[in-house]
């Protein structure tokens, strides 16, 4: 005979059934109403044996006798949700510790240490007696509530500030952005970008319906290849070069191409560029005969940005899209790398995919107000 005896009226029977028949309450809720329906001897009854019971749920037959009695003693909700938990929890780190240890985290670490780590930081969050004891974990969490990662790092270029050069650099190229399109006049935006030619030695396995596809970690080095982009952003046209080197005269082969096959109609082309020594009317005159360099220097109006502002040039942009799209895989040869280069280019061009470039003078000296020269009254 049963000792504690579960009796459910017909809207207890109705709200079981429906939590048991729906599942989109926790597994114990669930749990729990199964083990109530099934011992109920009061409306709609079907009784079971508490070792079937257990059996079903693959639990023991001490948990159904519990919830049982939880029904008799404690009434029906505790036994279907469970008791509330009435313990207070005190907040360990406050709004003071939480400020000290953003502010530690953004410090320079201890000497012998690269970087901070979330038990370091703990360490020395009690060393420095912000507070009496503090887990690693606690570290953690607070981070993930703060959105800080100490243990990361971005490399990046960083301006000086002050700079009249590169906030005049900038400044110009901000400008000719700013011109409307005019195909006597284009502005077209160049770069260079090396490309890693990679052998697989071992033959990758295709993906599968379940299952990624498979690429060996080893690999064998054949070599570099160079990518010249030129990208005319308002026309939505970009024209691509792969060789095998990025001297001086690979540069000025390209630029006359540009000027006599690509933009042969035009009248002068702006040709934005990176201020690299490579780049620059001296390396026409050392390619080509006087009259030659002189021919195709004045088809151009170079516009150079500025040193560490190579972000300002569009056609990095359109390399990042090539090397995303294209080339973010193992390629060994330079003529394979030529012949899906050409590819991509043209599917792009057919797209007439343009860069909505929205970067003005305005917001430069708002958001790199720092970068701009102080003048004294």
């Amino acid at each position: 005979m049963k000792k504690y005896k579960v009796t459910l009226t017909e809207q207890e029977t109705q709200l079981l059934e429906e939590i048991t028949r729906k599942g989109k309450r926790s597994a114990m809720i669930i749990r729990n109403a199964y083990i109530l329906l099934n011992s109920n001897q009061g409306y709609g009854g079907k009784m079971q044996k508490d070792e079937d019971i257990a059996c079903f749920l693959g639990i023991t037959v001490r948990t159904v006798e519990k919830i049982r009695e939880k029904f008799i003693l404690e009434g029906f909700e505790t036994a279907l949700y469970g008791k509330e938990s009435t313990r207070e929890y005190k907040a360990k780190v406050d709004g003071d510790v939480e400020a000290h240890l953003i502010a530690l985290s953004c410090s320079e670490p201890p000497k012998g240490y690269a970087r901070w780590s979330l038990r370091l930081l703990s360490d020395k969050m009690v060393e420095l007696k912000y507070i009496d004891n503090i887990s690693h974990e606690t570290v953690r969490t607070n981070f993930k509530k703060n959105e800080l990662k100490p243990w990361r790092e971005k490399g990046w270029l960083i301006s000086p500030r002050n700079n009249s050069e590169f906030v005049a650099h900038m400044e110009h190229v901000l400008d000719v952005y700013k011109m409307p399109y005019n195909a006597d006049f284009p502005v077209v935006c160049m770069d260079v970008s090396p490309k890693q030619l990679i052998k697989e030695t071992r033959v990758a396995l295709t993906m599968k319906p379940g299952k990624d596809k498979k690429v060996d970690f080893e690999y064998e080095r054949c070599g570099v290849c160079n990518i010249f982009m030129a990208n005319e952003p308002l026309a939505g046209k970009r024209y691509v070069q792969v060789r095998a080197t990025k001297t001086k005269k690979d540069w000025a082969i390209f630029i006359r191409q540009l000027a006599d096959n690509y933009y042969k109609g035009a009248t002068k082309i702006k040709l934005v560029m990176d201020n690299l020594n490579t780049h620059g009317p001296s390396a026409l005159y050392e390619v080509f005969e006087p009259e030659e360099a002189k021919r195709v220097w004045d088809r151009f109006d170079f516009v150079y940005t500025p040193k560490h502002g190579s972000w300002l040039n569009m056609a990095e942009i359109e390399l990042n899209v090539l090397n995303r799209q294209c080339l973010s895989r193992r390629i060994n040869n330079m003529e394979t790398v030529k012949e899906e280069v050409e590819a991509w280019c043209n599917s792009r061009n057919n797209m007439n995919a343009k860069i909505n470039w929205q970067f003005t003078t305005t917001q430069a000296r708002v958001k790199l107000k720092t970068l701009y020269p102080k003048l004294r009254g």
